[in-house]
């Protein structure tokens, strides 16, 4: 005779359901660098040596990635917050804790010279070619920078080949 499976109680339940919730690798992050791959922007994830491991690097240029999921990262959090029910004394800080730990990221990474792409989900969902133009439309940018005609080594004193340039 088969023994009909328990039901979980309400807790057992959320304990399941978050303990599916992934840190990488999540339906967003891969839409976003299959984008990014077919726009021909080759990258690195998940990079351990950067504060945060951002979810997508290009190390080249510079610029760390971030899919941020609206729930955990605070999206209008003055809004969100009250609309949470259950656990409020849990969720509340915990959602704050975050946005307090992004921020910190995002100054330390910019110390290193580092640029810093926050996406929402939401957004890669519903504006993929948008987001990947906002990056490559950085990486243009990063570009330029590095390409400073008046930063002076563009002299003809200091060219490597002893030419003039433009």
């Amino acid at each position: 005779m088969k023994k009909k499976p328990r039901r979980r109680t309400k807790a057992e339940q959320r304990r399941y359901n978050m303990s599916r919730i992934k840190s990488k690798d999540t339906a967003i992050e891969i839409m976003f660098r299959r984008a990014l791959w077919r726009a021909g922007i080759r990258y690195r994830k998940n990079d351990k040596r950067l504060p945060g491991k951002p979810d997508i690097v290009l190390e080249k240029h510079k610029i760390a990635i971030f899919c941020d999921g609206e729930f955990w990262h605070g999206k209008d959090w003055r809004f969100q917050k009250d609309s949470i029910r259950t656990n409020r004394d849990y969720w509340i800080p915990k959602i704050e804790r975050n946005m307090r730990r992004d921020n910190e990221i995002e100054k330390q990474l910019a110390k290193r010279g580092w640029l810093v792409l926050r996406f929402w989900g939401r957004d890669i969902q519903k504006e993929l070619a948008l987001c990947v133009k906002e990056v490559q439309d950085a990486l243009f940018q990063r570009e330029l920078d590095a390409y400073d005609v008046f930063d002076g080594y563009y002299d003809a004193e200091q060219a490597p080949d002893g030419g003039f340039r433009l």
